[in-house]
């Protein structure tokens, strides 16, 4: 889906509040990211469950780290679209 990124004018929000807020949401993003890269799993965690369970586990991991990145990559784009107006 296309980022739709808001119009800046004088009855809107003003830039500044935008790109403030947007940044306190990529520092959190970015809190979140680094929180989950510590749950990595641990194949001593699910060895038990079969040979490719591990497996498993990684790419999910991998996937909610994608996610976490995905929100910041909109929001850095939502900030470098309003710093150019």
């Amino acid at each position: 889906m296309e980022l739709v990124h808001p119009t800046i004018h004088l009855n809107g929000t003003g830039r500044d509040s935008l790109v403030a807020e947007w940044e306190k949401a990529w520092d959190a993003c970015e809190s979140a990211f680094e929180a989950l890269k510590r749950t990595a799993p641990n194949g001593r965690d699910y060895y038990p469950q079969g040979s490719d369970a591990l497996e498993k586990a990684i790419e999910q991991h991998r996937d909610r780290l994608r996610k976490i990145q995905s929100v910041q990559d909109d929001l850095q784009a939502l900030m470098e679209h309003a710093m150019v107006l």
